[in-house]
């Protein structure tokens, strides 16, 4: 894996507890000294994610020490606003469908804006100059505001209005969910830790949240969700596709 240049010492990672941002919790961790987290909560239906967050942080720390050491502080921040002026079907109880404008009514106007945002005013303060996040232009729904395009004017933006260099970081951006599973499996496995590539993948799929529902009670080959919901369907298809290869 390919490191960052020396004067990228230090990062945030906008952590929500699920698959993607665990992955690049762990991408992290391998490449920068200090690593700090951010999570998000805007009144999202499936807050079981928030729980699922403190678990994968105490889990990484106890299955890897190494990454122990580099894991620092983690960041909370109330955004109830965002739920409240979005009506969408991941801040109310509706059915998922497909709206007139092509894009799924799971998408949350201005949510990343809004997150990277904020992350980059703490990782001002924090002196941190990596931020990094989990969006992904190859496997997702057709949210804008994951796009490559996005990401790249949100750094300009950012780093002129705040005169501070900052990088935004996109591990996942050009690959599936396939890939994502095992470029976790090689991040474990590159950890030092004996089975780490498995020990890794089988945090991911025990203690991650994806699922749009909040199902913890259905226990799936690739972790706990529903099955039915657009999350479950990304991360299952990635798993099968995983494993076929595997």
């Amino acid at each position: 894996m390919q490191n960052q240049p020396p004067h990228h010492t230090s990062a945030l990672v906008l952590f929500s507890g699920g698959q993607d941002s665990t992955t690049c919790l762990a991408q992290a961790l391998s490449r920068y000294p200090r690593v700090e987290t951010l999570g998000f909560d805007y009144g999202q239906r499936h807050s079981v994610e928030l729980q699922a967050r403190t678990v994968v942080l105490r889990e990484l720390r106890e299955r890897f020490p190494a990454w122990s050491e580099r894991l620092g502080e983690d960041h909370m921040l109330d955004l109830a606003v965002l739920g409240k002026v979005s009506e969408t079907s991941l801040t109310r109880d509706m059915a998922f469908r497909m709206e007139e404008s092509g894009l799924p009514n799971t998408f949350v106007p201005g949510r990343n804006l809004l997150f990277l945002t904020l992350a980059a005013a703490l990782a001002y303060r924090r002196g941190i100059q990596v931020i990094v996040t989990g969006v992904c232009e190859t496997d997702f729904s057709g949210y804008p505001d994951c796009r490559d395009d996005t990401m790249k004017a949100l750094q300009v933006a950012l780093s002129l209005g705040m005169d501070h260099r900052f990088l935004i970081d996109t591990p996942l951006m050009w690959i599936d969910k396939a890939a994502t599973w095992r470029l976790a499996e090689e991040l474990g496995q590159a950890s030092g830790v004996p089975g780490g590539g498995q020990a890794l993948v089988d945090l991911i799929v025990e203690h991650t949240h994806t699922c749009y529902l909040g199902d913890r009670v259905h226990r799936q080959d690739w972790g706990y969700g529903c099955g039915s919901c657009p999350a479950c369907g990304l991360r299952a298809r990635g798993w099968e596709r995983y494993r076929a290869v595997g």
